[in-house]
């Protein structure tokens, strides 16, 4: 009895390590095969001038979702939308301002238009704008209320039926605890301004960018493009982005002018107070309904238990369009934002679907449209799931790709939010890579929020995207970060983004490789990321589970 008894379990314990040693080869074979000229011919096609700069519901990035679920379907991946193919079709709507708009200013004796695109550009575009009588004008400082500091700038003025008037940005501050110190706070955003402005009742906001003003023509190109929601978004009000230099016209007859309003802004001491002039807006817009998908399939995991849980791997594949030229050039191709984050999702995706013994966990391959409309593709996604959320264990987010090969460390964003920090270290071990912190120069571009894993994450699912750091075998640091900033500064968003940049694809490799290990481990382990106490995004991950949705 005792000798079958070892037999037995010499015989498991033989049988678990071929499994081990299958599995080990089946890992590498497929990590080998990662291609830098895979990358390459995926990138070159989605980047190409005939896509038109992928913008969603246009012939190119219609296009560009039908060559993403082609290769999804050369893969193998499983198709898990209802109607049985690889697209989510989404219902969008799209506006775009006309020159015959009208905004009018009003004075106790006289009246003003400002001009559309000279003077003033809409955030949120459509009939829902439209002002048919003048309303009055309030200046509240910041627009901000922020209990935590004390501080609001609605407590001396009532702006119920009214149009504030506010300036970009939020209260100096050199102390961590006070507004983040000298790193942007959620209260700086537009967004959360406009939020705060209808919860005090008002009708509409203007927003004078002043605090990180560049320059109006910079402005004048990011709203050259059309207006994209979600057919199915709640409409919005009027919300005016006013050009600097009219700023001071609605300051006319006011207890302070536009110079007293900066020179509190100096003092740090901004006080709100009600303005003299009125508006009234009627908007003439070019709208269209149309639909753009999402591209998703499916690698169904090898675990009979584990299967039933999901790990997201994502990436965006829409860009701009076409919009004003710069250099004779109009198409904003968007080859680092981000065809090659889709072309390095294909080749994971690719290599997944090579492996002989699958990962325990399930893994959903998701390439997103509308990312640049204000991750529209992905708060459909969220809202519309097609595996339950409170199952799916994290989204691995792919936005920008390694430009130097040699580097020796990565970052993790958003990684301090969950402990999806433990499975990024052991991967950077595995390769002797450094993890860093964000470089202190692009704190202001807050780069956990201002892609699909934000959207991700406000459904509750660990979220991260991995990129790489500024240490480097044969650059400096500060040449990766000038390389970096230039890339930021002259090619982000304009129509040199595009295939005559300098490309190293077998940084790209590298890269995909790093991601490929890291979302293997994810997806065969046995355990579950988790959101760290204190985050923002704990209670939807609770609430998701509690009602398993």
């Amino acid at each position: 009895m005792n000798n079958l008894f070892l037999k037995s379990f010499f015989l498991l314990i033989v049988i678990s390590i071929n499994l081990c040693s299958q599995d080990k080869n089946s890992f590498y074979s497929a990590f080998d095969s990662i291609s830098a000229v895979s990358i390459k011919d995926n990138l070159y096609f989605l980047a190409q001038d005939s896509l038109e700069g992928r913008a969603a519901g246009t012939k190119g990035g219609n296009i560009a979702a039908k060559f993403i679920a082609d290769k999804f379907s050369k893969y193998g991946l499983d198709k898990i939308t209802q109607d049985d193919t690889y697209f989510q079709n989404i219902p969008m709507h799209g506006s775009i301002p006309l020159s015959s708009s009208q905004l009018t200013l009003f004075y106790s004796n006289d009246t003003i238009q400002l001009k559309y695109s000279d003077d003033y550009f809409l955030y949120r575009s459509g009939q829902q704008t439209f002002i048919p009588t003048p309303l009055q004008l309030v200046f509240v400082g910041y627009g901000i209320i922020a209990p935590e500091f004390d501080y609001n700038d609605y407590q001396s003025v009532n702006v119920e039926g009214k149009i504030v008037v506010y300036l970009d940005g939020e209260p100096f501050s050199t102390d961590d605890e006070y507004f983040d110190g000298q790193n942007p706070s959620i209260y700086s955003y537009p967004e959360s301004k406009r939020r705060i402005a209808i919860a005090r009742g008002a009708s509409g906001t203007i927003q004078i960018p002043f605090n990180y003003f560049e320059s109006w023509e910079k402005i004048q190109n990011d709203f050259s493009f059309e207006d994209v929601t979600l057919a199915y978004s709640p409409s919005s009000n009027l919300n005016i982005i006013l050009n600097p230099e009219d700023a001071g016209k609605l300051f006319y007859g006011s207890k302070f002018s536009f110079k007293d309003v900066i020179a509190m802004q100096n003092d740090n001491k901004i006080e709100s107070f009600p303005l003299q002039t009125k508006i009234k807006f009627n908007g003439v817009f070019k709208e269209r309904n149309f639909i753009s998908p999402n591209v998703i399939g499916m690698i169904t995991g090898s675990d009979p238990v584990l299967k039933d849980s999901y790990l997201i791997i994502s990436a965006h594949y829409d860009h701009l369009g076409i919009g004003p030229a710069v250099n004779n050039d109009s198409i904003y191709n968007g080859a680092l934002d981000n065809a090659i984050g889709v072309s390095v999702l294909l080749e994971l995706a690719r290599t997944f679907s090579s492996l002989e013994i699958k990962p325990k966990r399930s893994i959903i391959f998701i390439a997103t449209t509308g990312e640049e409309k204000g991750l529209l593709g992905a708060a459909y996604y969220t809202d519309n799931p097609l595996v339950p959320l409170y199952k799916t264990i994290a989204d691995v987010n792919i936005d920008g790709i390694a430009m130097f090969k040699d580097f020796i460390s990565i970052v993790g964003i958003g990684a301090e939010l969950s402990n999806l920090s433990d499975w990024l270290s052991a991967t950077a071990e595995q390769y002797n890579l450094s993890l860093q912190n964000i470089p202190p120069q692009f704190k202001s571009y807050d780069a956990f929020n201002k892609s699909d894993q934000l959207a991700f994450s406000l459904a509750g699912i660990p979220s991260i995207i991995i990129l790489e750091g500024t240490e480097n075998k044969s650059k400096s640091a500060t040449e990766v970060l000038e390389a970096f900033i230039d890339y930021y500064l002259n090619n982000y968003h304009t129509p040199f983004d595009d295939l005559k940049q300098s490309i190293n694809f077998d940084a790209a490799a590298k890269h995909a490789k790093i991601l490929f290990d890291f979302c293997y481990r994810l997806a065969n382990s046995n355990t579950t990321p988790q959101w760290n106490p204190g985050s923002p995004f704990i209670n939807e991950r609770l609430r998701s589970i509690a009602e398993k949705r």
